[in-house]
């Protein structure tokens, strides 16, 4: 515990950067890590999860990291649920050539009302093409169009948020019951994000079947300079699989997935968010720098165009290679940007680990 002057107390917190894994004993080959992820009743062959982010995620890359044995989740907020055909304003946005003119351009489009019809029709195209589906709506509007993602058949739920409480309180407007909303649908739903122990155990009692841990720390995020709110990753996602733990024990064996999302952009960090405790991770700016992306080169979130305070910008990521190529190489470059697959395999290997609940208990050292 730090003093900050006489009237605040601060808990020290430790970031991705600040740690590293520690080998053991032991080593394996590499065929012998399995890094299959099963949440609820459909199974992955890696627990990796692509960001429901435009620049990531259209349709046609959903089912693309579908059939590379992952999740993709789209954005249902997105230019794909407000326009027919978003190909040419895609096209525009990644010819802006600055930031102040891009967010500004980014208000503008993302104006137009969300079309229900369309969410229906990027889910099916999902599902027709005989991968596992799931969008992602934020809060504030998952009540008004949680019927037409329901409809859809999705198989998973994602509310999303710069941060998501189950306590919200609005004088404004009729706040989402989250345990009501979730007990009442046939879909399992993973919610965020958090970033405490407290938080992150009122979200599983409202019985999500995941909890996203992060909040500010994406490489196309400015909440901390915005809102000077963040959670250094390390400590989140640590203090999450606590409540974790402990939920597992109140609610008699209910086991609650823990989904780092946030400051994952190199595969060493996808590494250290499981040994830290997380079941997998959702990346966005990774895999926004494939040739397939529908950013283009470029990479924005939905805080890039709030109307009234954007919390995030457009920023230029380039391309290094397919989504094949950046999830399963082989790799070309050293900076952890591809094959993020293959070196959360090698990581496990190195010190010794065949799956990824036994990778959680790695030790870790501060340095």
């Amino acid at each position: 515990m730090y003093e900050i002057g006489r009237n605040k107390r601060a808990q020290q917190g430790f970031a991705f950067d600040d740690i590293a894994i520690v080998p053991s004993r032991r080593t394996r080959g590499q065929e012998e890590v399995n890094l299959a992820w099963r949440i609820d009743a459909l199974t992955f062959d890696f627990p990796i999860i692509a960001a429901p982010m435009d620049s990531v995620m259209s349709p046609a890359t959903a089912i693309a990291m579908g059939r590379l044995g992952g999740l993709g989740v789209l954005n249902l907020e997105g230019l794909w649920t407000r326009y027919d055909d978003p190909e040419p304003l895609l096209a525009e946005i990644a010819r802006i050539p600055d930031a102040k003119t891009a967010t500004q351009r980014l208000q503008e489009i993302y104006a137009r009302p969300i079309d229900p019809a369309l969410i229906a029709k990027r889910i099916n195209e999902i599902r027709e093409a005989g991968v596992p589906a799931a969008g992602s709506l934020s809060p504030q509007n998952t009540s008004e169009y949680a019927r037409a993602v329901v409809d859809s058949g999705v198989d998973f739920f994602v509310i999303r948020g710069t941060t998501v409480s189950a306590e919200h309180v609005s004088s404004a407007s009729e706040p989402l019951n989250l345990k009501e909303f979730i007990y009442e649908l046939d879909v399992p739903v993973i919610v965020g994000g958090c970033a405490t122990y407290q938080a992150a155990l009122h979200l599983m009692r409202t019985g999500a079947a995941g909890v996203l841990v992060g909040f500010g720390g994406g490489a196309a995020h400015t909440t901390r300079d915005v809102l000077g709110i963040a959670v250094p990753m390390a400590s989140a996602v640590s203090d999450v699989a606590a409540a974790r733990r402990d939920y597992l024990d109140e609610s008699g064996g209910r086991y609650v997935h823990v989904i780092a999302d946030g400051s994952v952009g190199r595969s060493g960090d996808i590494a250290k968010a499981i040994a830290c405790g997380a079941d997998a991770v959702m990346v966005g700016s990774p895999l926004a720098r494939a040739t397939e992306a529908p950013g283009r080169g470029f990479h924005w979130g939905a805080e890039a165009w709030h109307e009234s305070l954007p919390r995030g910008e457009r920023v230029e990521v380039g391309a290094v290679g397919s989504l094949s190529e950046i999830l399963h190489g082989p790799s070309r470059v050293s900076d952890g940007t591809m094959n993020l697959v293959g070196a959360l395999r090698r990581s496990m290997a190195t010190t010794g680990y065949t799956e990824v609940k036994e990778f959680q208990r790695v030790e870790v050292i501060v340095g």
